[in-house]
């Protein structure tokens, strides 16, 4: 087992250990000499890594998805760790075992995808059960559904997380489902099962996460669409408007056209799909950035573009002894062109004696307002 990972590095430390290069940036100092800006990872987190000297020696002897041998001292740069590179040297990816690079689901992959056949084998519609276990149990498909990411890199972002995340929202669908009335269940369950199926093929996972060329020409939900489409027509007498339920379903479960939606949900199941995909999503997202949060001391975040905010470190801000901001100082809204706080209204009542001057000053400004 490999050591240290990323979420062990210390500040002060001098460390040697290998690390995946998810990116590498070749820039150039002020005397025309290039430098190395890098990002290293294992399945633990990442770290950016800067290199300064002697660059010129090893510049061309590794790339993006190599595994690297480096030699350096973790620093705090900006309230974040970095990487000071000393030395580094290109590894043979027979000498490493990749487990420990790629970021996985804790839950055993065999465990989910028997519990997602469970589920699906639980619904009482007959042509919808009969249609989802073919989509699952497809001999090409199974292996790929029981190792795909959900996504590149915005939530369950490792392996078997796609299995992970379709059974958190099959959850939340028996939950949230018998909740409305005239919810059909069964198609709701259905949907969420089958609304991200593409990904097993629009996905690709043998290094980094990245997509396949029919990933960027067709997108998930085309690919998921054709490959339901396939299914079906093995099934006898599939009704066609169910199926027609089950297309909109999948082409609308982004939400919002501006979000890769060709439709919006325009019936409940179809809604509430959406819903559920989103929630479980976003917490997700918000789970793994707290977690791998890289600034060392505060209790907020970097700030997150895909949830448009920086979050509150919670146990830090109630383990944290040092007084906050005043009642009236965390009460006024902030400027977001300058980011600084706009102080509280001043109030007459609050103000000493004043001058007849000043009284009918203040008097013409409220007739102003």
């Amino acid at each position: 087992m490999k050591s240290p990972y990323v979420s062990e590095l210390q500040p002060n430390n001098l460390v040697t250990a290998t690390f995946l290069v998810q990116n590498k940036d070749i820039r150039q100092k002020k005397t025309g000499e290039p430098w190395l800006a890098l990002i290293l990872s294992d399945r633990t987190g990442e770290i950016e890594a800067k290199m300064w000297d002697n660059v010129s020696d090893v510049i061309e002897t590794f790339d993006r998805d190599d595994f690297l041998r480096v030699r350096g001292l973790v620093q705090v740069h900006h309230n974040r760790l970095q990487l000071a590179i000393h030395k580094l040297q290109k590894q043979d990816s027979a000498s490493v075992d990749y487990t420990d690079y790629y970021p996985a689901s804790e839950r055993n992959p065999d465990e989910m995808y028997s519990e997602l056949r469970e589920i699906a084998s639980g619904i009482i519609s007959e042509p919808l059960r009969a249609l989802v276990l073919a989509v699952i149990e497809d001999p090409v498909t199974a292996p790929k559904l029981r190792i795909a990411p959900a996504a590149k890199n915005v939530h369950h972002a490792y392996l078997g997380g796609l299995l992970e995340h379709v059974l958190s929202m099959c959850g939340l669908a028996k939950l949230l489902g018998p909740h409305y009335k005239d919810v059909d269940v069964d198609l709701l369950l259905a949907g969420v099962i089958l609304h991200d199926i593409g990904k097993v093929d629009e996905l690709t996972y043998d290094r980094s996460f990245g997509y396949t060329s029919e990933g960027q020409l067709l997108g998930h939900i085309y690919i998921g669409l054709r490959m339901m489409d396939e299914k079906v027509r093995g099934i006898p007498n599939f009704p066609v408007r169910l199926r027609t339920l089950l297309e909109h379903m999948i082409l609308s479960h982004h939400g919002e056209l501006e979000y890769g939606s060709p439709k919006v949900p325009v019936f409940p199941e179809a809604l509430l799909l959406h819903h559920i995909d989103n929630l479980d999503s976003r917490m997700e997202c918000m789970r793994s950035f707290l977690q791998k949060d890289r600034y060392v001391d505060g209790c907020w975040t970097g700030y997150n573009s895909i949830l448009e905010r920086s979050m509150l470190k919670k146990r830090r801000y109630l383990e944290d002894t040092q007084p906050g901001p005043r009642a009236e100082e965390a009460a006024a809204p902030v400027n977001k062109e300058t980011d600084v706080r706009t102080p509280p209204p001043v109030h007459a009542a609050r103000l000493p004696q004043q001058s007849p001057f000043a009284q009918k000053l203040i008097g013409a400004l409220r007739k102003d307002g």
